[in-house]
Formats: structure tokens, C-alpha cells, sequence
């Protein structure tokens, strides 16, 4: 008892969070630029927070976007999409990506980035870009105001010196982490 009455000295007291900030108390997340394609090939890229792995066997990683995005269509109607992992050298090309829409402007040609091929579906990867996961839609869940699109990775490719024995060295990558729009990444 005396133990666990020193513990709760030292926390610090709590603050009820409104509705609309509930999500605040949650911690910062890894950012993501998505590709995705219309039926004739033009490509296109979002930036979405809302990525996370949800299977090892078989692979499978979903990503959260809002039914109101035009990538949200075309990765309804083409049903495939590549997660590219940016580093913190992307930071402004990627945010410049989640801030305009690609029914407007080709994103790759307007912030200077580089499509490559992908090796299993047809949205390329996005060259500067440390990763590359191509997913084919397997399911998809209306999640309040997001689609969750869960995707079955069919292939994927990282830059070689960001690999360390076949795992990501997260201190080479540098990936982008963020909440409330302030980016930055992992040191040691």
C-alpha cells in the first residue's frame, strides 16, 4: 500500500479531454505517402497518418482515408495502393501532398518526385521515398468518417542503406513522425 501511494505522488494529476480532442491523448504517429492510380495509369499521392500494420501471416497493413479525397475513389475502383515510407527530408513535399488535391495538379510533376514502377501492382513508388509496400485491397470497414482500407502486401522494397541484417535501422531512415502537424523523427 505504501508503495503504491508514494507511485501516485509522482504522476501528474489528469485532464478530461472534450469530444472533439479525445484523439489528442493518444501518441504521435509514422507518416506515410500513399499511391494509387485511376483506371488510365495517372497517378497520384496522398499523405495519410492513419497507417498501421494489422497482420505478419499474411502480411496485410491498412490505411484510413477520408470517402471526400480522390485517392479515396481510386483506390475503391482500381483496388490497389503502395504505402512509401518518407524520411524527414521529405517533410515539406509530403506535407504539400496531404494539402492539395491530385484532381487538380499531377503531385509528382508540381513537388519535384520521382515514379518508379512497381513490381505487383499498377500506382508507382515513389523514388525518394526509403520504402515502397504494394497492397492489393482485401477488405475495406467504414470507420466514422474514413474508409479503412485494408491491403494484402503482394511486394515490397526498401533503399539498401536503410537495412540493417534485412530490418529497418530506423536511425538511417529517419522516418516521419507527427501530431498536430509538427514533424520530426527518431534520434538516438
Amino acid at each position: 500500500m505504501f508503495l503504491i501511494g508514494k507511485l501516485h505522488e509522482h504522476l501528474m494529476p489528469k485532464v478530461e479531454l472534450n469530444k472533439n480532442k479525445m484523439l489528442q491523448a493518444g501518441p504521435a504517429g509514422n507518416i506515410v505517402m500513399v499511391t494509387c492510380c485511376d483506371k488510365d495509369g495517372r497517378a497520384n499521392i496522398i499523405t495519410a497518418g492513419m497507417y498501421m500494420p494489422i497482420s505478419s501471416n499474411p502480411p496485410q497493413i491498412c490505411v484510413g482515408i477520408a470517402p471526400e479525397r480522390y485517392s479515396h475513389n481510386l483506390i475503391l475502383e482500381q483496388g490497389e495502393f503502395v504505402v512509401n515510407s518518407p524520411s524527414i527530408m521529405l517533410k515539406e513535399k509530403m506535407h504539400l501532398c496531404g494539402i492539395k488535391s491530385g484532381r487538380d495538379i499531377d503531385k509528382f510533376k508540381e513537388f519535384g518526385l520521382t515514379p518508379i514502377p512497381a513490381k505487383k501492382v499498377r500506382p508507382p513508388l515513389i523514388k525518394e521515398c526509403f520504402g515502397h509496400i504494394e497492397c492489393e485491397v482485401v477488405n475495406r470497414v467504414i470507420c466514422g468518417d474514413h474508409t479503412l482500407f485494408v491491403g494484402q502486401v503482394v511486394s515490397a522494397s526498401a533503399d539498401k542503406e536503410v537495412l540493417a541484417g534485412g530490418n529497418l535501422d530506423v536511425l538511417k531512415a529517419q522516418p516521419i513522425v507527427q501530431k498536430n502537424h509538427l514533424y520530426y523523427t527518431i534520434r538516438a
